[in-house]
């Protein structure tokens, strides 16, 4: 028996330290994370190394409580700002988007698994959301630098459309195993609906305040801190679940309101968990990989392999265009959120659910998920960054690297200890002084502390610490990142010339209209007509269409408005002619266009006369 332990410690622990090595691979050649570990659990199990393991109860609880773990730091890194640019699109994307997916998706497996239109569903349900930890990582680690409303809106979608995905499998599992078909989906599967995503809602909002208060009014040992949000954060999860909502839900909801507050200690506690992540993330995909018999994909593979493709060609395209068509998302934007669609370790965990419940077909449910989400990720996973390059998305960075770290200073202080490595061709390298609301405090050079004051002009490669508000923070990465580099196709993007976005906008009705602005338009300036095109909120690299110009947004100040506009004269090309990913104000502009066009065609038909 102690031996048994030792050696299932042994593997256990070279499977993850191979996993946890691999991740090099992943970040040296941008590959998903999660295929690299879900194969090296593939290579260990029954059809590779021999591992035999088939416990599927105690991996849907080890893979829940991963999940939970994850969306968790997921919440708990997700700014107020992203959440308010990108709420109301990404809830669209997860629940919509979510229901869209699955319905269309359930028609084609009636067709290639000889699935029931419930079955179908089911299987939609359990591919229909979105893996948070893939699309994290591609879009935070990748280097994939896009418009905020749009990486915001894949990431707050990736962390709000599993539990409606978990919903759908358990209650469909339910009906399906009762038999009742059709007749058991009625007015009490939305009220459950409501009721389970309510409960989430609210406790995990209590679940966050609670969170936030045991953290400041228990400071005695910062190294306690990270493991009483660990285990408050489960306690938010395993309660909420218990009384019927939705603990996943609930744990990132606490998650945003933790994250978005001031903490005791938040920055060690930042740092542990994203440690902790990586280890959940490592376990559960491990063990998904492990529970799969490759040799039982055969007999399925070749209709697998085609719902994939029509999962990523055809049903999340057309539920990703109708969940965003009341928003003012282009063409290109939506074709990329359409592309993002990531299936990863939720579908495989759902996967799981029909096997459970004692489905006839359960392991048809679970090898063609996994096949599925092979499929997604050796597809979408490879080539997200050349999508987002052809698409014309990748937006210049406004600022190079920056080196600092963040140290939280104990009791309630409204200043942070910030420490900054001066970069080559950093603006303070240059001469630009420090503003007057932050306190420099120690200037490490050569490995020797001198005083700021004594310090003279910054040298490169000086550390200096210093004590800031933190919500200044991020104007002092300007002063000290390094300078961005110039692209080759930053003129292309930004416009060949700059406009002062102080002037009348009236000019530019009279320059390239006329009628391209309403009367009240007209009495604007230039940066305000900008900020009311765009829903009164401008951000860095926004464009917007102004006859046969387009107008950039180059660079805003301080307080987000905008300092520098681009003109070009050449408008970016749609991604498609056809008409498809187009929201409804431009499908209202088409029409309104196509109705002018033919009003003011002459009558041709055969036998008309004038008169």
């Amino acid at each position: 028996m102690v031996e048994a332990f030792y050696i299932f410690l042994l593997v256990g622990t070279i499977l993850v330290l191979a996993a946890a090595f691999s991740s090099l691979i992943a970040f040296r050649f941008g590959a998903p994370l999660l295929l690299i570990f879900l194969s090296i659990g593939l290579v260990a199990g029954v059809d590779g190394l021999g591992i035999e393991f088939e416990n599927y109860g105690l991996s849907y609880m080890l893979g829940s409580l991963a999940l939970a773990i994850i969306l968790f730091d997921s919440g708990f890194g997700t700014s107020i700002h992203s959440l308010r640019v990108a709420a109301l699109p990404a809830l669209a994307l997860a629940s919509v988007g979510v229901l869209v997916t699955a319905s269309i998706f359930a028609v084609a497996a009636m067709f290639l698994l000889d699935f029931t239109l419930l079955e179908g569903l089911l299987l939609g349900s359990i591919v229909g959301s979105t893996d948070a930890a893939a699309v994290f990582f591609l879009l935070r680690i990748g280097g994939i630098n896009i418009r905020d409303q749009v990486r915001s809106t894949l990431e707050v979608e990736s962390g709000t459309n599993d539990p409606m995905a978990i919903f759908l499998t358990i209650a469909l599992v339910e009906v399906i195993a009762s038999g009742k078909g059709i007749a058991g989906i009625d007015l009490g599967f939305l009220l459950l609906f409501i009721e389970e995503m309510s409960l989430g809602v609210i406790f995990g909002l209590l679940g966050g305040m609670m969170i936030v208060w045991v953290l400041n009014h228990m400071t005695t040992d910062r190294s306690l801190a990270p493991i009483f949000v660990l285990a408050l954060a489960l306690l938010v999860f395993a309660f909420t679940g218990a009384i019927g909502g939705s603990g996943f839900l609930a744990v990132y909801v606490a998650g945003i309101y933790a994250g978005n507050r001031k903490m005791f200690a938040k920055q060690a506690i930042a740092r542990f968990h994203e440690g902790l992540t990586w280890l959940a993330q490592i376990i559960m995909f491990l063990v998904l990989g492990l529970l799969a018999t490759p040799s039982q994909f055969l007999g399925i593979l070749v209709p697998a392999i085609t719902l994939a493709l029509f999962l990523v060609f055809v049903a999340r395209p057309l539920a990703v265009w109708l969940s965003l068509l009341p928003f003012q998302f282009t063409q290109q934007e939506t074709g990329f959120v359409a592309w993002v669609g990531l299936r990863g370790a939720v579908s495989i965990l759902l996967a799981i659910m029909p096997i459970l419940g004692g489905l006839e077909n359960g392991t048809v449910f679970f090898n063609a998920a996994f096949i599925i989400v092979m499929v997604s990720l050796l597809l979408q996973g490879w080539t997200i960054k050349p999508v987002a390059q052809k698409l014309g998305l990748i937006i210049p960075r406004r600022m190079g690297e920056v080196d600092k770290v963040e140290l939280d200073l104990p009791g309630k202080s409204t200043h942070e200890l910030v420490s900054y490595r001066v970069m080559t061709d950093s603006a303070v390298l240059k001469g630009e002084r420090i503003p007057r609301w932050a306190m420099p405090s120690l200037v490490i050079r050569d490995g020797k502390s001198v005083r700021y004051q004594y310090a003279g002009r910054l040298q490169e490669d000086d550390q200096v610490y210093l004590f800031v508000n933190p919500t200044y923070i991020r104007l002092l990465d300007r002063l000290f990142a390094s300078h961005a580099p110039v692209e080759a196709d930053d003129e292309d993007f930004f416009g060949a010339f700059a406009i002062s976005p102080a002037r009348p906008a009236r000019e530019l009705d009279a320059a390239y209209g006329p009628g391209l602005l309403s009367p009240t338009e007209q009495n604007m300036t230039i940066a305000a007509l900008m900020t009311h095109r765009l829903g009164g909120k401008a951000e860095y690299a926004d464009r917007v269409r102004f006859g046969s110009v387009v107008l950039i947004i180059r660079e805003l100040d301080e307080q987000d408005e905008i300092r520098s506009l681009g003109v070009s004269l050449e408008p970016v090309e749609p991604a498609t002619t056809l008409p498809i990913f187009i929201n409804m104000r431009e499908i209202a502009h088409r029409v309104r266009d196509r109705l002018r066009k033919y009003r003011g065609k002459p009558n041709s038909r055969p036998g008309a006369t004038g008169g």
